[in-house]
């Protein structure tokens, strides 16, 4: 996917980019070039793969879902995706991106910079520490190639607002992880409220973005550390 097919392609899902937006994918792009050749941010580093692999992937799930004005938190973001995308997009959202490796928020707080993105805040710790103090304030979690979805769902529960939304990014083993997680889906107060399946326009593998509902409080017993839901998936 070139630069001109991602925008044109965005357009058509309702992301009409202008000039700066499109100039602070072109600054990421590159800064993501750049940092990669001395730290292990991504393998796939060429241009048309980055615009179609990591920038378009990473907003797919908004097509079906509105951010304007909502605050979301994009957890273990690592070179950051779908945060920085998304920053990008919807500059009215708040975004928090949190990410436990030190290095990695190093390099995000570079893109953030460099781009001039004001809606975003970084945050170096782990997710289950991080929800300790942060307990349902967030409209929106994002993860994106984080771990299996019983896991992923338990060290972000409790970030959840009531009635918002947990949203997974997933591959081709999406709907396995989706019924190994019934149990946790039931235990910590969330509900399946949709999967959308996707292509990306060049590649043959199937994407799964599973929005997950928060339907009520997650127990204050969870998350537990994460040694415990390692050795012991819900």
């Amino acid at each position: 996917m070139t630069k001109e097919e991602f925008i044109s392609s965005l357009k058509m899902n309702n992301i009409d980019l202008n000039d700066q937006q499109v100039e602070q994918f072109e600054k990421y792009l590159s800064l993501l070039q750049e940092y990669n050749q001395v730290m292990n941010l991504t393998g796939i580093t060429e241009e048309n793969e980055v615009y179609e692999k990591h920038f378009f992937d990473s907003l797919l799930f908004s097509f079906t879902q509105k951010l304007d004005n909502l605050s979301l938190i994009d957890v273990g973001s690592g070179a950051g995706f779908p945060g920085i995308p998304l920053a990008i997009c919807y500059p009215s959202c708040d975004i928090t991106l949190l990410e436990p490796l030190t290095k990695r928020c190093n390099f995000l707080q570079i893109v953030v910079n460099a781009l001039g993105l004001g809606n975003v805040t970084i945050i170096n710790e782990r997710s289950e520490d991080f929800a300790k103090n942060n307990i349902e304030k967030y409209d929106i979690v994002t993860a994106r190639a984080v771990s299996r979805l019983n896991i992923i769902l338990e060290i972000t529960s409790q970030l959840v607002k009531v009635n918002g939304l947990m949203v997974a990014l997933k591959g081709k083993i999406a709907l396995e992880e989706l019924k190994e997680a019934k149990n946790a889906l039931y235990l910590l107060r969330f509900k399946e409220e949709y999967i959308q399946e996707a292509h990306l326009p060049n590649d043959d593998s199937t994407r799964y973005n599973i929005f997950l509902r928060k339907i009520g409080a997650t127990p204050n017993k969870y998350p537990r550390n994460y040694g415990q839901i390692k050795k012991r998936p819900l």
